[in-house]
């Protein structure tokens, strides 16, 4: 895959077609929004969604983590759809998150689905990570230069862009990045979108912003504007 640089407070960050990031210089993966057990969540509810979205999205997980070897992974909250997914997690994908604990340093954030540390299974738990020049959150924080002259980084809206092309119109999810934020992708496997035009995600922008589609194996990149013209 081939991964775009971005740079955010000095620091060049890796963004990533899967919806990853990587940090080369704190040697860093941060992934956002995993929404583990949606699958299970939506099931007791009646809803007809096949359980497996656990085991899709870790897999995935564990391929970037073994492409990149991060020293640390930091979980941009809603890791889990609800408190009371990691008690549904089935023993298998427990035990891999475990195996990721030994091997690596696992930062989980608190996302508004999963306020509290995932019980029963290891790691470090916090509101923010923050980092140097960097802020790991999983909610921005209003205001262009938020925490102190960090840059944050965060999740939470699921941003995705709609671009007309000339084979149609493209609906994919994306990073959405000024110089001073950069949202990330959901990653779930069952995850939804906010188009980047919404007033919660592009009131953050509110000098503008690129957007970097994802696609197979290489990122897309369009100005917030292009894309707002494109859709008038």
């Amino acid at each position: 895959m081939n991964a775009a640089p971005f740079h955010l407070a000095g620091e060049r960050v890796m963004l990533d077609p899967s919806g990853i990031l990587f940090w080369p210089a704190a040697r860093l993966l941060a992934v956002a929004d995993l929404h583990l057990e949606k699958g299970s969540a939506s099931a007791r509810r009646g809803g007809l969604v096949p359980p497996w979205d656990s085991r899709m999205t870790l897999d995935r997980l564990e391929r970037q983590i073994g492409f990149w070897r991060p020293e640390i992974v930091v979980a941009l909250g809603d890791s889990f759809h609800d408190p009371d997914g990691p008690a549904r997690l089935a023993p298998q994908e427990a035990d891999r998150l475990r195996r990721l604990a030994g091997t690596t340093r696992l930062f989980w954030v608190s996302g508004n689905h999963d306020p509290a540390p995932p019980q029963g299974l290891p790691g470090e738990h916090g509101d923010c990570l923050a980092l140097g020049p960097l802020a790991f959150r999983h909610e921005s924080l209003a205001g262009s230069r938020p925490d102190a002259g960090r840059a944050e980084i965060c999740g939470h809206h699921h941003p995705k862009a709609r671009v007309a092309t000339r084979g149609g119109t493209v609906s994919r999810p994306c990073f959405v990045g000024a110089p001073s934020r950069l949202m990330l992708p959901a990653f779930g496997a069952y995850a939804g979108g906010l188009d980047v035009l919404h007033p919660a995600i592009s009131g953050l922008f509110p000098r503008g912003g690129r957007a970097f589609l994802l696609g197979a194996d290489r990122l897309f990149s369009f100005a917030l504007a292009e894309i707002r013209s494109k859709a008038a």
